[in-house]
């Protein structure tokens, strides 16, 4: 038997309290001066300029600096200065109240606009709502659950043909061939 360290599972990210959207979720130190070593969810970088206030639970955090290494993001917040204190933080989410997001341009809209929208197809008859966005690297991916199952949309002009955050629906056309996976089985815990 070793007495080695094991490595620390990836927690799942919490979700955003309602009203702020996620914009980092802190993965733990770096270093002995109280650096955080933060997974940025935003692609907007001035969110964590000097002086920029985040929200994690009823708390505020100002930023005193940030950089990135190594595809890492650093970041020094003000009254943490050593290490004990940015592990403490380890796990927390930082959000922004969705008030401070920037307007969109007509026909835009944020990913977590989607989560919850209502597919329907062309002819109007529902496939499930969204319930992910995943990130594929080329295009977004849109996973359609309903009882039936889970149906993977890519997020491309010939497939998504309207979205409307306002009645919180989108129309696609469904590509053929394209399956419904059935429902993950629940798995029950030891």
């Amino acid at each position: 038997m070793s007495d080695a360290p094991r490595p620390r599972p990836h927690p799942q990210r919490p979700e955003p309290r309602p009203g702020y959207i996620a914009v980092g979720f802190v993965r733990g130190a770096h270093g002995l001066n109280g650096e955080l070593k933060v997974e940025p969810l935003t692609d907007h970088p001035h969110r964590f300029q000097a002086g920029a206030t985040l929200q994690a639970g009823d708390r505020s955090y100002t930023v005193r600096g940030s950089r990135m290494h190594q595809k890492a993001l650093l970041l020094q917040i003000e009254g943490i200065d050593t290490r004990g204190q940015a592990e403490a933080l380890r796990d927390l989410l930082f959000e922004v109240p969705e008030s401070e997001l920037p307007a969109l341009a007509e026909g835009e809209y944020y990913r977590y606009q989607l989560i919850g929208m209502e597919v329907v197809d062309r002819e109007g008859q529902s496939l499930g709502r969204i319930a992910e966005v995943l990130d594929t690297g080329a295009n977004d991916v849109y996973a359609v659950r309903n009882e039936e199952g889970e149906l993977l949309l890519p997020a491309i002009d010939t497939v998504i043909r309207e979205v409307d955050v306002a009645a919180v629906r989108m129309v696609v056309e469904v590509p053929s061939g394209l399956e419904r996976r059935p429902p993950a089985k629940k798995r029950l815990s030891p």
